[in-house]
């Protein structure tokens, strides 16, 4: 009589390919500063001034025996001018993407610093807790001449579905705050939620307005 063999075990499903921009914020775990957290909406002001005055527009013109003057400061993220290289060129300058990178790893390390998730003050040029790459994209071979221009359209469900994340965020953050001033502790639950959000947010801009890869945004919160 023949043993009855146990069944067996299904192979765990392959994991899911990570996506071409990557982002991942560092879990503090350790008591966060009360102070510093509950005063964090005037805290950020200074390096926001900094952050809001990189790149915007500058400009001047008449209006008969007068001129006006505008100027408007933004995250100076290079939208147009790789758009236009990509169309025409197939080319990717190296020091724009670079550019990009940079800046956009500013830009989160304070945005996650808004959202309470670390109470180091933000730098300008270090990591600090924020971990965010993107390949260097060969733009003759890997990126679609013709698709730029159409990215920010074929994005739109992804719009909609950041506004109602967006709106999750927002109120996750709160519960995070008075989590923080009563026990000094981010949740992890709370945490993870709102660095799927991000890292969501940063996969649509590499994708949608920076352009450096084809590769459609996953719609999920995890790597």
């Amino acid at each position: 009589m023949e043993a009855t063999q146990p069944p067996s075990t299904p192979p765990p499903p392959p994991p899911s390919p990570e996506y071409p921009v990557a982002l991942s914020v560092e879990y503090p775990d350790r008591d966060l500063n009360r102070v510093s957290t509950a005063f964090r909406i005037f805290a950020v002001i200074p390096i926001a001034i900094v952050l809001g005055s990189i790149g915007g527009y500058s400009g001047e013109w008449a209006n008969g025996g007068s001129s006006t003057g505008v100027a408007v400061g933004g995250t100076g993220l290079l939208f147009i001018p790789p758009l236009l290289m990509i169309l025409f060129r197939e080319k990717y300058p190296r020091w724009w993407y670079d550019w990009n990178l940079q800046l956009l790893r500013f830009v989160n390390r304070v945005g996650t610093y808004v959202a309470l998730m670390n109470d180091r003050y933000p730098s300008t040029d270090e990591e600090q807790w924020v971990r965010l790459d993107f390949p260097y994209p060969d733009a003759n071979r890997e990126l679609n001449r013709w698709l730029p221009l159409v990215k920010w359209f074929l994005a739109i469900p992804h719009y909609i579905v950041l506004f109602f994340l967006y709106i999750g965020l927002f109120f996750a953050v709160v519960a995070a705050w008075f989590a923080i001033l009563f026990t000094g502790r981010y949740p992890r639950g709370i945490f993870d939620f709102v660095e799927g959000v991000i890292r969501w947010h940063n996969r649509v801009v590499g994708y949608a307005l920076i352009l450096v890869t084809d590769e459609y945004p996953p719609f999920r919160l995890t790597p």
